[in-house]
Order: C-alpha cells, then sequence, then structure tokens
C-alpha cells in the first residue's frame, strides 16, 4: 500500500508572522512600536491605469509642445502664496525623528527643483531655513519647538490635525533620539521618551480652529498660506470643515502614509486608503465650490510619476512625499547591507527608525552615525528624483493630450481591480461600471 506524507500547512489566519507578534507581546508584555508605513496589502496607485490618446484625443510631442508643471498653493487668502515649479512636495518630517543633515538635505533637493519642504514636530533649524526656499512650519499638537518667531520666518503654516499612518494619534520620540540639542528644542529633558498629543489643546472643534487659524494669519500679518492637515478616515466631512475653518489649502494623508514611529496595531488597522480618500475630498471640494480654489494636497504612498499624474487626475494640486524622499537620500541603501543585518534586518526592510541607530545616518542622532550622510549628495539626489518623478509625470499628461498636469482628470483613467474601481469612482477597465455608482456595462 502507498504511503501518502501530507505537508504541513500554516494558517491563513494564524500566519508565521501572526504567531511571531503573538509571542513577542507574551514575551514582553509591551505592543510593537516601528517606523515606515502600511505594509499589508491595500488598493493603491498600481491599480489604475492611463487611457492614452491615439484617434478620439491627440497626444502631444514631448520634443515640441509644453506641458505645464507650476502650481500656485495658498492663494485664497494669503498675500504671498507658494508658487512651486513642481507639484512634488516634501512632507512634515521632524529634527529628532530626522538628523539635522538630513533636514538640510531635503531643503537642498526641494530648492533645487523649486518646491517646498515641510518642518515637522519640534520646530525649525537654522540649516532647514537656510536651506529651504519655500519652508512650511508645522503647527502640531504638542506644540513641541513652536516659536512666533519662526512662524514668521515661514513661507507656509501647516496645522496638523492629523497624520496618515497614525489618524487620532499621537506622535513618539524615543528617550535615545533626544540629544541635548533635541530636548533644548522641545523644552523636553534630555534622554526622556516623548510623546506628541492626539489633539491640539486649545481648542476642540471646527469652530475653534476657525479662531485659531485667524490667530494664525494676525500674527503673519495675512502674509502665509494656512495649510490644515487631516490623517484620511472621515475625509469628506473632515475636509469641508476645513474649508469652513478658513484652510487656503488642505492636506490629506492616506494610510500608506509613513512615520518615524508609532504602535503597528496603528499603522495597520486605522484609516483608510490614499486612493479612497481622494475622491472623497475633490467631492467636498466641489460641493462647496471652491476645488482648485482651496488647493488639495495629497501624500500617502506616492513613489513614482505615474503616482503624482495619477493623484492630480484624481484632482489632486499637488503631492507630498516623505519616505520615498528619505529613500532617494539613501535610507535602506543596500551598501550598509552589513550594518543592517547586525540590527537583525536588512536593506529595504529596516523600520526601526525609533531605535536612532539608522546605518544610513538619516534618522539618527548619533554623531557617528550622521556623518554617513553628506547633506550636498543628499541633496542632488534627491533633486534628481525630484526631477524624474516630475519628468514621468510630464510624459503621461502629454500621452493624454493633456499641455498641464492639472489638465489631467478622472475621464483619464480606468481601475483593473472592482475595488479600486470602487475607491477611486473611474470605471472598470473595459465597462462602463463604476461600483456603487452605475449599472454594469462594456462600451
Amino acid at each position: 500500500m502507498t504511503q501518502y506524507r501530507t505537508q504541513p500547512r500554516t494558517s491563513a489566519t494564524f500566519d508565521p508572522a501572526t504567531i511571531a507578534e503573538i509571542q513577542r507581546a507574551a514575551d514582553t508584555g509591551i505592543y510593537d512600536i516601528r517606523g515606515w508605513g502600511a505594509k499589508r496589502a491595500l488598493p493603491h496607485f498600481d491599480d489604475l491605469l492611463f487611457l492614452g490618446a491615439s484617434m478620439s484625443r491627440y497626444p502631444l510631442e514631448g520634443y515640441r509642445e509644453r506641458c505645464g508643471t507650476d502650481v500656485v498653493l495658498g492663494d485664497r487668502h494669503a498675500k504671498y502664496p507658494l508658487h512651486l515649479e513642481t507639484p512634488v512636495t516634501i512632507a512634515g518630517m521632524s529634527f529628532g525623528a530626522l538628523s539635522g543633515r538630513a533636514k538640510a538635505a531635503l531643503g537642498r533637493g526641494a530648492s533645487e527643483v523649486g518646491t517646498s519642504t515641510t518642518t515637522g514636530d519640534g520646530g525649525m533649524t537654522p540649516e532647514e531655513r537656510s536651506q529651504s526656499k519655500h519652508l512650511v512650519y508645522q503647527y502640531l499638537p504638542s506644540r513641541y519647538g513652536m516659536n512666533p518667531d519662526h512662524l514668521r520666518q515661514a513661507d507656509a503654516i501647516e496645522v496638523v490635525l492629523g497624520q496618515g499612518a497614525k489618524p487620532g494619534g499621537g506622535g513618539m520620540l524615543l528617550g535615545q533620539k533626544i540629544t541635548e540639542r533635541v530636548a533644548q528644542m522641545r523644552t523636553l529633558p534630555q534622554g526622556v521618551d516623548q510623546r506628541s498629543a492626539s489633539r491640539h489643546p486649545d481648542w476642540t472643534g471646527p469652530d475653534d480652529l476657525t479662531i485659531k487659524i485667524g490667530e494664525l494669519r494676525e500674527i503673519t500679518d495675512w502674509e502665509k498660506p494656512v495649510y490644515v492637515k487631516v490623517g484620511a478616515t472621515r475625509t469628506y466631512y473632515d475636509v469641508k470643515l476645513a474649508v469652513h475653518a478658513g484652510a487656503d489649502v488642505v492636506v490629506v494623508d492616506g494610510m500608506q502614509g509613513g512615520t518615524a514611529a508609532t504602535q503597528e496595531v496603528f499603522i495597520e488597522h486605522v484609516g483608510i486608503p490614499t486612493l479612497a480618500a481622494i475622491p472623497q475630498a475633490v467631492q467636498a471640494l466641489q460641493e462647496l465650490g471652491v476645488h482648485r480654489k482651496v488647493q488639495l494636497i495629497v501624500s500617502g504612498g506616492i513613489r513614482t510619476g505615474a503616482d503624482v499624474a495619477k493623484a492630480m487626475a484624481l484632482g489632486a494640486d499637488a503631492v507630498a512625499i516623505g519616505t520615498a524622499a528619505l529613500v532617494a537620500l539613501g535610507d535602506n541603501d543596500p551598501r550598509w547591507q552589513a550594518d543592517y543585518e547586525a540590527l537583525g534586518t536588512s536593506a529595504g526592510a529596516y523600520d526601526d527608525f525609533q531605535e536612532g541607530r539608522d546605518p544610513a545616518g538619516i534618522t539618527t542622532q548619533d554623531p557617528e552615525l550622521q556623518q554617513r550622510l553628506d547633506p550636498v549628495e543628499g541633496g542632488r539626489r534627491l533633486a534628481n528624483y525630484l526631477r524624474v518623478l516630475t519628468m514621468e509625470a510630464q510624459t503621461i499628461a502629454r500621452a493624454c493630450g493633456k499641455a498641464h498636469l492639472q489638465h489631467l482628470e478622472p475621464e483619464d483613467l480606468v481601475a483593473i481591480t472592482i475595488e479600486a474601481a470602487a475607491m477611486a469612482r473611474v470605471p472598470l477597465a473595459g465597462t462602463s461600471w463604476v461600483p456603487g455608482q452605475t449599472a454594469g456595462g462594456s462600451w
């Protein structure tokens, strides 16, 4: 009689990673903290395709016909809105989470291509201000490092109500990254874990936000655009309330957005995908009659020029990148593979930014590790990357017959999955069906 040996099966519910996490929690009694963003598979920009022009629409010739990329942000109320040469901006990342050299490199790279960078929790550093042509100052719940003089020195102000990786939660900066300089800027003890508040201490709702925005305008003599940033959750309502409160620009950060440190359960289970958030934000702006008048910046998982073009086709005026910018500087670089392995990980998988031992010298305050990042070279690499994103987006826009990135529209897109079609509110490829909105059919 033939003997059959069955192969062992792992559970789809209790897979090896889940079992390891249960065992880790049982051993330590604490939840897991890490950086980066959501690692689970989510509907994303890769699930959308462009309909290039051929007969019904004519493409533009890339060598002879211009495709504009410039964008104006914050011209609703501000005396001096931001005029950017590319719609790809740098998202807020704090000094403390990042090294001073990393902040300088971000400023250098953004300035070289004519776009903006953003401060973050912990305030403005001299090297960041000096290297940034357009600097957005984040006004956060923690108020760490908040300085009215810095508000006046900034080119725009971003009131942060939430972050895509942790909407409803505050930030973390563990004690090993709280050096004397970081502690001094935040007016907190050196070497002690710092937890940021999850909500602003001086208001409890949108009416109070209206008052706060008014105060910020008075402090800055109505010169600076005021952004309001929300983590993508109840996006439709949040965007409407931000507009009513007086925002010049609304920033929506999807759950693919990264962070320096928060609970993994937050990163993977709170918020909605960027793809689902954009149409909700655009609908809110359209219903209020302010789409393109109040600009929409989208962040959370932007990686390529195709992502930029797709976000703009869905209705965004600009995008912001964070994780991708750090990778461009040299984060998770394979040349430090041996060092990553010594930390129990590998290049491309490293996400323990909270530990302050980043081999690339980007997310650390260790003086020796910081020396591995040359701000000039890092700025050059970032500028190259931003140029590539912009050119890729232009290539797609021209292929769709558009003379400016902002001319891209939902009609230029189709989806290849039902989930993406429903979230993005564009037809499933080969059909006229938008799940949840139209009856099924084909062209």
